[in-house]
């Protein structure tokens, strides 16, 4: 598997947790040891891109989180494109 940023695991944490899910099924699905979900986890929460729902052991994604993964699929199309001019220009 190739380097991920910081950016890049939160944005797969996010969309896992998208319409709620348990530890179990972030950790699978972004590719993440326990240790490391525990750490993105408690920052996500701390800057309000993800809920901890404590009854259900759930977590799902707030209205600021789906507005960072907005941006980032921004962001993302605006590198490709650069990407894509750059190859184009050599």
């Amino acid at each position: 598997m190739k380097y991920r940023s910081r950016t890049d695991i939160s944005k797969e944490i996010l969309d896992a947790a998208n319409g709620g899910a348990t530890k179990t099924k972030i950790m699978y699905k972004a590719y993440l040891s326990y240790a490391q979900l525990k750490e993105y986890l408690s920052l996500l929460i701390e800057n309000g891109l993800i809920h901890h729902n404590v009854p259900e052991m759930t977590f799902s994604t707030t209205a600021k989180g789906m507005q960072y993964l907005k941006i980032y699929d921004q962001m993302s199309e605006i590198s490709g494109q650069m990407r894509a001019q750059t190859i184009q220009v050599k």
